[in-house]
């Protein structure tokens, strides 16, 4: 909702959110799209973060520090400078908007009773951070998000009825000619790492501080290296007939028009319609949501740069590879294993 008056927003959400499957496996050890999170001994605190040595201690796990992030974020969680007090301690610095946010949950009487009971270095309320808050986000995520009961795991395991005849030419495809295991592979379905693909632009994109430009240069963002400019984390396939759209930031709204977009990135950017997407309107922000295309230099280095090589399917064999995409969709996937609370402690509305 781009909202009214002093509460309008000021910029759209530049990425699209990544799914949450499987996030908890130890296979994940980098996470955002540009990999701003990781594990490592950068900052002496066990993870390379965006919030650097500021990062609160007690976290244990790369999920659990990621889920404490879009809390800092202004135009996800946070809110505008002045607009509101968490607002205003991100503005001062990043670490100043989590202890806030850790009273407002301790102080509701039934979460301070749950954290005591469930961690053992909780003894009061009084003692819930933003640490406990985070792991256990991540803790129910593991739970509720883990997804390894698709056909295609079925097929895997000895049932090859489990798979129909078009997802079996797709799985043929996949692991063949159209080389998407490349690097959608292992059990997760992503190699985890960084590649250019010229997704069609648009949006504030996520921007650096610094930058001039209204782009999103990716990997290069966090790393400062020319070589990472425009590659993105590889996302994993688990379920991703349910995670439309599709790209980094949302650019197809559908699997076949990201196939084929990965089939031939240089065609596909010049056929690619500015309505697919499907970006709320909103009127004082419409004008610099394709900005970047105007921008004749900076397009020009984001065709030049693209690590994939074209490969000609037909129609018919892209049709069979958005089926075998299907065929990665678990059963748990179509019902959580918690499903929706009727209630949550601090009473808010649930959005259903």
């Amino acid at each position: 909702m781009p909202g009214s008056g002093d509460d309008k927003i000021k910029k759209r959400i530049p990425r699209n959110a990544t799914a949450l499957w499987n996030l908890a496996a130890k296979d994940f050890q980098v996470l955002f799209h540009d990999g701003r999170l990781s594990l490592s001994d950068d900052y002496d605190n066990r993870f390379n973060s965006p919030a650097e040595e500021w990062l609160p201690e007690g976290l244990e796990t790369v999920l659990g520090t990621q889920a404490i992030f879009p809390m800092t974020a202004q135009f996800e969680m946070a809110g505008n400078p002045k607009e509101n007090e968490v607002a205003g301690a991100l503005h001062d610095r990043i670490d100043y908007v989590w202890p806030i946010l850790a009273k407002r949950v301790r102080t509701i009487p039934e979460y301070g009773k749950m954290f005591v009971e469930v961690f053992d270095n909780i003894d009061k309320a009084e003692d819930v951070t933003i640490a406990e808050i985070g792991e256990a986000l991540a803790a129910y995520i593991a739970l509720d998000f883990e997804s390894r009961d698709s056909n295609f795991d079925k097929y895997l395991a000895g049932h090859t009825s489990a798979l129909n005849a078009e997802q079996k030419r797709g799985m043929d495809l996949f692991y063949g000619k159209a080389a998407c295991s490349s690097c959608h592979s292992g059990p997760l379905l992503t190699d985890q790492k960084f590649h250019a693909l010229a997704l069609p632009p648009f949006g504030p994109g996520r921007t650096r501080r610094f930058d001039p430009y209204v782009r999103d240069v990716g990997r290069m963002a966090e790393t400062d290296r020319i070589e990472d400019s425009y590659r993105f984390r590889t996302p994993s396939l688990r379920n991703v007939a349910l995670t439309a759209p599709y790209g980094h930031n949302g650019a197809f709204p559908d699997l076949d028009g990201i196939i084929r977009h990965h089939l031939n990135p240089s065609e596909s950017l010049k056929e690619w319609k500015r309505e697919w997407a499907k970006l709320p309107l909103i009127p004082w922000l419409a004008e610099i949501d394709f900005l970047v295309w105007d921008d004749r230099f900076e397009m020009e280095r984001f065709r030049n740069k693209i690590d994939i090589q074209p490969i000609a399917l037909s129609d018919d064999e892209i049709a069979d590879l958005v089926s075998f995409m299907h065929a990665l969709t678990g059963q748990t996937a179509q019902k959580l294993r918690f499903g929706i609370p009727k209630r949550v402690p601090s009473g808010l509305p649930i959005d259903k």
